[in-house]
C-alpha cells in the first residue's frame, strides 16, 4: 500500500538538499536525481515542494523519463489535496 502524503508535507521538502515534487497526484523525492536531471537542477528546484504537473507536461517528457521517475515515488497525494476538475457541460 502506498503512503498518503499531504500537500503541506510536500511543501516541507523544497530545498536542493530535500526536494519533493507532485506530478499527476503522485509524490516524488527527487533529491538524489537533482544533479542528474537533463533539464538542470533549477527546473526541479522551481517546482520543489508543490505540484509540478503542469510544468512537467509542458516540457513533453519521454516515456523513458516517466520510467525513471518510478524509482523516486514516495507516495500518493492526499485525496483532500487533489484539485477537483469542474464538471463538463
Amino acid at each position: 500500500m502506498s503512503k498518503t502524503i499531504t500537500l503541506a508535507e510536500v511543501n516541507e521538502h523544497k530545498s536542493a538538499k530535500d526536494l519533493w515534487v507532485v506530478i499527476d497526484n503522485q509524490v516524488y523525492d527527487l533529491t538524489k536525481f537533482l544533479y542528474e536531471h537533463p533539464g538542470g537542477e533549477d527546473s526541479l528546484i522551481s517546482v520543489g515542494g508543490r505540484d509540478g504537473t503542469r510544468e512537467f507536461n509542458e516540457v513533453g517528457h519521454s516515456q523513458e523519463a516517466r520510467e525513471i521517475m518510478k524509482k523516486f515515488l514516495v507516495g500518493n497525494l492526499a485525496a483532500s489535496d487533489i484539485k477537483k476538475k469542474p464538471p463538463v457541460g
